[in-house]
């Protein structure tokens, strides 16, 4: 379920992971660092300031250290944010390999997982479309996913298909939301305020698009109370539409 792309042009290294750089170590390192705690601090601030403000002379004054003495632990730039990236992969709460828990509830548990992750950290949907994604969280869920879809019934002609279905979709969900809770943020507004203000400019406009127009019906039958509480029903049904289309698939065989 990991979506990821390969390392800019020109980069010696496609990843952190790769050629011993995730096991970097040199003799004298800066007392009071460790690359946990570099990896921890720099996940703080993605999360405070965003990937755009992020950079290693800000992580070293937040430490209160020099920059040089970060480059200790990481060689560049790129390297920590993949180490943050796989940092963030580990807060997911994945299946047992023994459990013997319907593999649906597991499917589900997994993407709820995945778009919370999206949610909580903006800038993780960058980076995942960025780098390998190969670092060990990462690849511990990626087999969690493909323990489930083994378990489906589908083909293994037809699995690849199937995490694609499902990455893909809880990928653009979940980004999507946590960009949409990002920009309410930046406003100075809550979600329902910004939802209002958005969907009353294009609304009260003197000539409204005809999808607006069409919609009407649509926001009435959706229900919710919230834009939280939309959402959860979008994602819900949506899951559940994937879920049943495996399960069609698999009879198919």
């Amino acid at each position: 379920m990991v979506k990821g792309a390969g390392r800019a042009e020109g980069s010696a290294r496609a990843s952190v992971w790769l050629e011993g750089g995730a096991g970097k170590a040199r003799g004298g390192q800066p007392s009071g660092l460790d690359r946990e705690r570099i990896t921890g601090t720099a996940v703080r601030l993605l999360d405070a300031e965003g990937l755009a403000k992020f950079s290693m002379r800000r992580l070293a004054a937040e430490l209160k250290v020099t920059a040089m003495s970060v480059y200790w632990y990481v060689d560049t730039k790129d390297d920590l944010l993949e180490l943050a990236l796989d940092q963030a992969f580990d807060e997911m709460r994945l299946p047992p390999a023994d459990s013997d828990e319907d593999w649906r509830d597991q499917l589900r548990t997994l993407a709820r997982e995945y778009r919370a992750v999206l949610v909580r950290h903006p800038w993780v949907s960058p980076l995942a479309g960025t780098f390998l994604n190969i670092g060990p969280h990462a690849l511990d869920f990626s087999l969690a996913v493909q323990r489930v879809i083994r378990r489906t019934g589908l083909p293994a002609r037809g699995q690849t298909g199937a995490i694609a279905a499902v990455s893909q979709f809880v990928y653009g969900f979940g980004t999507i939301e946590g960009h949409f809770v990002q920009r309410c943020a930046a406003a100075g507004m809550s979600q329902e305020e910004y939802f209002r203000h958005a969907m009353s400019a294009v609304s009260d406009a003197p000539e409204p698009h005809e999808v607006i127009r069409h919609s009407t019906d649509l926001m009435a039958a959706r229900g919710g109370d919230t834009v939280e509480e939309m959402r959860e029903r979008d994602f819900a049904y949506a899951l559940e539409t994937l879920v049943a289309g495996i399960e069609v698939m698999a009879e198919r065989g």
